[in-house]
């Protein structure tokens, strides 16, 4: 019988973003891994190389998973775009973990595919930026950090859910994607730039 390497590697990658979600990099066990793919952990390595490499893979396939699902092109609703950002994380909270884990093992040095997350990201400012050419958002703050304030506004709640409840109260999700959304809004409304 032939062996199905992608069925096996999707198998694998799905095991891994359950234990790289809870454990962290650090603390992730192969073995683990493999039981819960019910693969061999001789096969992780073949495909994978190492933990590390597993994780960069699960990672990148997260984030690529996110972009397609929210897609940018050209923004005329940033409440709209953070509402769905919002939505995506509550669906997906493994991905803020992962990114969390990442932060712990890599801190501010380089992590894999910075290059190419790095102009992910310089596209979504390109879009805010030609959104505030077009008045359709104030130009203070300036994209890039409007990008970052919308990320930080949608991810946030899934980042420290204990905070979050302690804050504002039961977990009540459609209070908070409106609360996303019309803070996203007021943030970015033109006209209202600091004077």
């Amino acid at each position: 019988m032939a062996w199905n390497t992608e069925e096996t590697r999707r198998r694998l990658k799905e095991a891994a973003v359950v234990e790289f979600a809870e454990h962290g990099l650090a603390g992730t066990r192969v073995e683990r891994i493999a039981a819960r793919a019910g693969v061999n952990k001789e096969r992780l390595y073949n495909y994978f190389g190492d933990k590390e490499q597993l994780f960069n893979a699960v990672l990148s396939d997260e984030l690529a998973k996110i972009a397609a699902a929210v897609p940018l092109e050209a923004l005329r609703d940033v409440g709209d775009y953070a509402g769905r950002c919002f939505d995506y994380h509550v669906a997906n909270p493994h991905l803020v973990r992962l990114l969390q884990w990442e932060a712990l093992a890599y801190g501010d040095g380089a992590v894999a595919d910075e290059e190419g997350r790095t102009a992910h990201y310089r596209r979504k400012v390109d879009a805010f930026r030609a959104a505030q050419a077009d008045d359709v958002l104030a130009s203070s703050p300036g994209a890039a950090d409007l990008v970052f304030l919308v990320m930080s506004l949608s991810s946030w709640w899934l980042a420290v859910p204990q905070i979050a409840r302690m804050v504002t109260g039961p977990e009540d999700v459609a209070r908070r994607r409106a609360a996303v959304v019309e803070a996203a809004r007021r943030m970015a409304a033109p006209g209202a730039e600091p004077r």
